[in-house]
């Protein structure tokens, strides 16, 4: 009883967020590679953005607005949407559906406005902080761009990053099925293969309607959980404080090993 009443309680704070399930997902594409980003990356002075700014060259301001301008929408040239964003993508050569590194690089260039875009004044600053100001400048920066090279902190922001990029206008929540392939495109190399895989396929079968959208919350506190809870063995329900999504998978995960 005093399990029940424990996830009752948790499971109707996350039920506030949940939008109406006639919601769509957005027609833009997450983005992603198979190689993910591995852990075995180290930071270092990795881009430009991290020198004195003494070092910093003087930036042709008219090719970064030609840059955006080729890429804007056609309905609005302050904002580049997600056609624009894989245009920029072909220009780079980079496949905008499975190349992790456009996400990491708008990520790094602060494309927080809104979802699924980068409006003109983030691309500008964000040209300014990478010191790029042509596509071949853009070109060398992509392998740096390996999640890899992201220490654990960077790695959540960017992992909050990725969900928040991939809402539909104002909806809070994604459906658990493009979770499932950002999680597989994000977090492959990052945590354990068998972590990743057991808990893509607990919300593939699960037929609870709460889990059809999945919160910002189930979604961080998943890289919490893999990060501080290395052996389910060690899990205690009854003390924890994490999502009744979690909970749920390590019931799960019981089931399976018995």
């Amino acid at each position: 009883v005093h399990m029940a009443g424990k996830r009752k309680a948790k499971k109707a704070g996350l039920d506030d967020l949940s939008p109406s399930r006639s919601s769509k997902r957005s027609s833009g594409k997450m983005w992603g590679s198979s190689s993910g980003g591995g852990s075995s990356g180290r930071r270092g002075h990795r881009s430009s953005s991290h020198r004195s700014s003494a070092k910093h060259s003087a930036l042709n301001e008219a090719n970064i607005q030609k840059m955006f301008a080729d890429i804007s929408d056609d309905d609005d040239p302050h904002v580049a949407g997600m056609e624009g964003i894989s245009k920029f993508c072909e220009d780079l050569g980079i496949d905008p559906l499975e190349d992790i590194r456009i996400l990491v690089l708008l990520w790094k260039m602060g494309a927080n406005d809104k979802p699924a875009q980068i409006n003109k004044l983030e691309w500008q600053q964000g040209c300014e902080k990478l010191q790029a100001d042509s596509i071949e400048k853009f070109r060398k920066i992509l392998p740096s761009l390996d999640t890899g090279f992201l220490d654990r902190t960077e790695f959540k922001d960017f992992f909050k990053f990725c969900f928040q990029f991939n809402r539909q206008g104002t909806h809070r929540t994604l459906d658990k099925d493009l979770i499932i392939a950002l999680l597989q495109m994000v977090l492959k190399g990052r945590v354990a293969d068998e972590r990743l895989n057991t808990f893509s396929d607990f919300l593939g079968q699960s037929k609870d309607e709460t889990y059809s959208r999945i919160t910002l919350d189930q979604w961080t506190s998943f890289l919490d959980f893999c990060y501080e809870v290395e052996d389910i063995a060690d899990y205690d329900e009854a003390t924890s404080a994490w999502p009744v999504l979690i909970d749920e998978y390590v019931e799960y995960m019981e089931k399976l090993q018995r």
